[in-house]
């Protein structure tokens, strides 16, 4: 049978966790800034605040939160911010006062951040001004009450701060216009906040930490629902995991990932932090030649990615000059890790490219490849401590080693269930409480689980998931649009892109014209790369669009180049 309770051939590494060890995150928060309060925790754009200032700033920011706003143990916080000095401060200050941290992508369209809002229930938002226009849109239409406001350059040294501002708003125009009444000042609530006044919530493992939102294995975005404990168990099982290779308060992380991504959230900003390490934070890791620039003040010893990020850094010629001498850890996660990819930095960094593998709804680590690991292999890895892996078939009964079906996973990461939707919970979830990833995949007798496809119709963009089904929604909402299917085909850059099949409803429909409809409605990974229209959408005999035809279709023209 192929069920895996943990195997694991670096003897260090403990078979489970005890996740009675620490009753909620901000245990685990406020021992480590105890225990490194002089040491550097967060550092962007020139900044560094240690955890001891991170400490203060978030108590700060927590008081305000309970005392100034009335929020209350369970109401919903929205985030909305890059990878900037005010995320940490803003997410450890809404945990310390109970509340529930609702992530959003700041590159969100106003159609899917009203979404969000209005299905989170979120009462509040922090969010950067570059985003403020988007909000403005929706929030008549929203419960958000209490916007707090910050620009990029708010927690940056003076006179740093007044320039950076200007400069993105006044010369490099990366601010549009907008008009929101009563908002509240970021920095005007670290300097009111009365630390004295918060009051620790009683906070337990059932108790939720996140609404983190994610397509599931289908349909449209809804939230996953990570408890404290959820986040707990995973912080200790990759620390686990990882503890022999790295030392407390010595390492220096780099972050280009988003925190809002639940690999960062966890792997960086928890796991890391827990232990001590200083997180270089990457605003916009898009922009390569900076990104390198920045790496090159460090001596890093760990950094954590995405197979495209890996490839855009080993195409930077500057890259392969660094320093990798400090270098520990590299880990890839959010979508496969390539063979070339894996290669090449081995060979340009001297450290093996660790592929990890998980899900939202597992918060996020399942499976990771032991940190001895020399080269690529292929493989996810073996689950982690106090984690279960079994192959399913569609009745949910365990498939023999080495055959193909559905990886399931259990495991106290396991997330609660999806938000005010038990019918999608009941979907994922077995009746033996594994939860269904939607990922085919086989695993070896040494324990080792290998993907080999995607169960549904998911499309995995540069890590993000990407769900046909929203994408076709929001694209036959265009009045030209008569019928419209979207696949993912082969790509290097990004892993898969996006093409879409669609039939007109009016002739005069052009490509160019589609594509930008879909630049207004959807955030940039959704938007089609190829657009191919047809006369007609192949369909089963009760009228069902046949995209798996289509996919396969595609990509044969693509083989063909």
């Amino acid at each position: 049978m192929s069920k895996v309770w943990f195997k694991n051939y670096d003897p260090g590494v403990p078979h489970t966790i005890d996740v009675n060890e620490f009753k909620n995150i901000t245990e685990i928060l406020e021992y480590g800034f105890t225990k490194f309060a002089h040491r550097p925790a967060f550092h962007n754009m020139g900044t560094t605040l240690t955890f001891g200032q991170i400490d203060v700033l978030s108590r700060r920011f927590a008081s305000y939160l309970q005392n100034d706003l009335g929020l209350k143990k369970g109401d919903r916080i929205a985030i909305m911010m890059p990878n900037i000095l005010q995320y940490p401060i803003a997410l450890f200050g809404a945990l310390r006062a109970g509340l529930v941290v609702v992530n959003v992508n700041p590159l969100y369209t106003p159609r899917e951040l009203e979404h969000q809002m209005k299905d989170s229930g979120a009462q509040a938002i922090v969010i950067f001004a570059n985003s403020a226009h988007t909000l403005e849109k929706v929030l008549k239409n929203t419960p958000v009450k209490h916007i707090i406001l910050t620009q990029i350059g708010d927690m940056l040294n003076f006179p740093k701060n007044l320039l950076v501002n200007f400069v993105i708003k006044n010369v490099k125009k990366m601010v549009p216009a907008f008009n929101l009444e009563k908002t509240i000042d970021f920095k005007s609530i670290l300097a009111s906040g009365d630390p004295t006044k918060y009051k620790k919530p009683d906070m337990v493992h059932d108790d939720i930490a996140f609404l983190q939102y994610t397509g599931g294995t289908t349909g449209v975005a809804k939230g996953a629902i990570l408890t404290q404990g959820n986040i707990v168990a995973n912080m200790l099982q990759a620390r686990a995991w990882i503890k022999n290779y790295i030392a407390d308060g010595q390492e220096i992380l780099i972050t280009p990932l988003p925190l809002y991504h639940i690999f960062s959230l966890t792997a960086n900003c928890f796991v890391f932090c827990s232990v001590g390490a200083l997180n270089i934070l990457i605003t916009n890791p898009r922009d390569i030649p900076g990104f390198v620039k920045e790496m090159k003040k460090w001596k890093f010893t760990a950094i954590t990615g995405v197979n495209t990020l890996f490839n855009g850094l080993l195409n930077n010629a500057d890259f392969r000059n660094l320093d990798f001498s400090g270098l520990k850890v590299a880990l890839g996660g959010g979508m496969a890790v390539q063979k070339a990819v894996a290669d090449r930095w081995r060979e340009v960094t001297g450290r093996p490219l660790i592929e990890a593998y998980g899900l939202t709804e597992t918060s996020p680590a399942a499976c990771i490849n032991p940190m001895t690991l020399k080269d690529y292999n292929g493989f996810i890895g073996l689950p982690i401590p106090s984690t279960e892996v079994e192959i399913k078939d569609d009745d949910a009964k365990t498939v023999p080693i080495g055959e193909v079906g559905e990886l399931c996973i259990r495991g106290p990461q396991v997330m609660k269930g999806y938000w005010m939707r038990p019918d999608e919970t009941e979907k994922v979830m077995t009746t033996d409480h594994f939860f269904r990833t939607g990922d085919l995949g086989y695993m070896t007798p040494e324990g080792y689980v290998k993907i080999v496809d995607r169960k549904k119709d998911m499309i995995l963009v540069s890590g993000f998931n990407v769900y046909p089904n929203e994408l076709e929604d929001v694209i036959c909402q265009n009045a030209k649009v008569l019928e419209c299917a979207a696949v993912g085909i082969p790509d290097e850059k990004s892993g898969e892109a996006i093409k879409i099949y669609v039939v007109k409803r009016d002739d005069s429909l052009t490509k160019e014209e589609l594509i930008e409809y879909c630049r207004k409605n959807m955030t940039s990974y959704k938007v089609p790369r190829l657009v191919e229209f047809r006369t007609e959408l192949p369909k089963t005999n009760v009228g069902k669009i046949l995209r798996k035809d289509l996919r396969a279709e595609a990509l044969k023209e693509h083989q063909k180049g």
